[in-house]
């Protein structure tokens, strides 16, 4: 019996250390994984993918890009491009996320290639900088969207703005905390109801080609604008459309067989995306000239008014389910996030516990939408995706360039799947451009603002992470205990 007792107590021993590890060579699993494993299928990958991406930037940010370049060929150029280099920088997340088949998205990746400051600092930046001020700028975008309406002819008051915007991250919240299917079968709906509003203005746009409407696209070159930084400019706000490419990786633990579903859907779904942002925009050429569409408040509101105008409201009903679908897909995957810097230490261990009777990492949603809540006071959409978009291609850059050093110092790790060293290192270099551009064609103090609050993180992670403070110790303690029965939450290991 003695004997079988230390065999017991070893084989507990080492389960643990497998729990402890970053790298695994088979996904692991967790509670959380074995419930939202039964329906995250492949199909549910691709909506995750094309409902997170296509949200209010499609509808709404179009001429963001042709202001930069001046021109109808090297907008759609562009927009083409920006496919092209999210599909490339999806697919060096794809080796990542099965190299490391951790829930988390860049997280575990920098923990690996470079230790725990690193990871910190993205985890640091991203929990209270990136993920919420898009949950946000997603959010302030469906409140207008829906709020539009009862404000005929003049612009909804920022109060009631702000009032939507913050119930929908309530909502929102809710159904992510209550059940990971619930979330997932929402974001299938909502995937589905976006898709048909971009099938009619694809449809539409082809039917108006093929009568002959392609007088907008004659010398579609001439009086271009290009330069080092109007392109950099334009791929900036092009990106921002197509932000949402890495979200898989955040849920890698929840796919059913990542070795094969995540590439899949990856492959399959960022260039659907490409296509019907390629086919949108040549739709919106069809009836705007570029100097109509600069001028149009929201360009997909224009479009249903010159050309479905018994049905118009379609537009702005479809586009209220766009972005409340990209904020589900967004809060889906964040709260991840949190979920795994709370397990690995590096937030309050109460965000890496779960639901006892639901299995939803519940205090990570609950913490990333009243983060998101914050934001929405002072409601600039144009400051927050300024915030959002440098500091996340710093860490977006990071993480692939941490794929090109592990090649060499961890060539031990299995790769399921193993893209070209030239893919990573293109997207490396172009990671650092789109950083660089802005601040040498358009300094702004938000960017210093942006790299001191990063740095800042390297303060906290000294006081609370690697020393330890024993005071800090026993603030957290009954905090964890109080919120941990009023949620009714345990570690994942229990």
């Amino acid at each position: 019996m003695g004997d079988e007792g230390l065999r017991k107590r070893k084989g507990e021993d080492k389960g643990r250390e497998d729990r402890q590890s970053l790298q695994s060579h088979e996904p692991q699993t967790t509670n959380l994984q074995k419930q939202a494993k039964l329906f995250l299928s492949p199909l549910c990958g691709i909506c995750m993918i094309v409902g997170t991406i296509i949200g209010s930037g499609i509808f709404v940010s179009p001429k963001s890009v042709l202001a930069n370049v001046e021109a109808v060929g090297p907008c759609l150029t562009i927009w083409a491009a920006c496919g092209v280099l999210a599909t490339l920088g999806a697919l060096c997340f794809a080796e990542l996320g099965t190299m490391i088949t951790k829930s988390g998205g860049e997280y575990p990746y920098l923990m690996e290639a470079f230790g725990p400051i690193p990871a910190f600092l993205f985890s640091w930046t991203s929990l209270l900088v990136t993920k919420p001020s898009s949950f946000a700028i997603i959010c302030l975008s469906f409140a207008e969207y829906a709020s539009a309406p009862f404000y005929p002819g003049c612009d909804p008051p920022q109060a009631v703005i702000k009032c939507l915007a913050a119930a929908a991250i309530v909502v929102i919240t809710i159904v992510n905390a209550l059940s990971v299917k619930l979330g997932s079968y929402l974001q299938n709906f909502l995937t589905a109801a976006k898709m048909i509003i971009v099938t009619v203005i694809i449809v539409t746009g082809i039917v108006l080609l093929a009568q002959g409407k392609t007088e907008n696209f004659k010398d579609s070159f001439k009086d271009s604008k290009i330069s080092v930084s109007s392109i950099s400019l334009a791929f900036y706000n092009g990106l921002w459309a197509y932000d949402g490419w890495n979200q898989l990786n955040y849920i890698t633990e929840e796919l059913k067989n990542p070795y094969r579903n995540l590439p899949l859907s990856i492959i399959i779904g960022i260039p659907l995306v490409t296509v019907c942002y390629v086919l949108i925009n040549i739709s919106y050429f069809t009836v705007m000239t570029s100097t109509e569409l600069l001028q149009s408040q929201a360009v997909a509101v224009t479009f249903g008014d010159r050309v479905l105008y018994p049905a118009s409201w379609i537009v702005p009903l479809f586009v209220v389910f766009s972005t409340i679908g990209s904020a589900n897909g967004t809060c889906f995957t964040a709260g991840r996030l949190v979920y795994v810097a709370g397990r690995e230490g590096h937030m309050l261990k109460v965000l890496s516990y779960i639901s006892v009777k639901r299995l939803t990492p519940a205090p990570a949603i609950i913490f990333y939408g009243a983060i998101a809540i914050i934001y929405i006071i002072p409601g600039d959409i144009e400051t927050l995706i300024n915030y959002f978009s440098f500091a996340v291609w710093i860490f977006y850059g990071l993480t692939i360039f941490a794929l090109i050093v592990m090649r060499f110092t961890r060539k031990e790790l299995k790769r399921p799947i193993k893209i070209p060293i030239i893919i990573p290192v293109i997207v490396t270099l172009v990671s650092i451009v789109l950083v660089l551009a802005p601040i040498i064609t358009a300094p702004e103090l938000a960017y210093l603002y942006c790299i001191l609050f990063i740095l800042s993180g390297l303060i906290v992670y000294a006081l609370f992470v690697h020393f330890k403070f024993s005071w800090a110790q026993k603030i957290s303690q009954p905090i964890t205990m109080h919120l941990q029965m009023l949620l009714e939450v345990v570690p994942a290991e229990e």
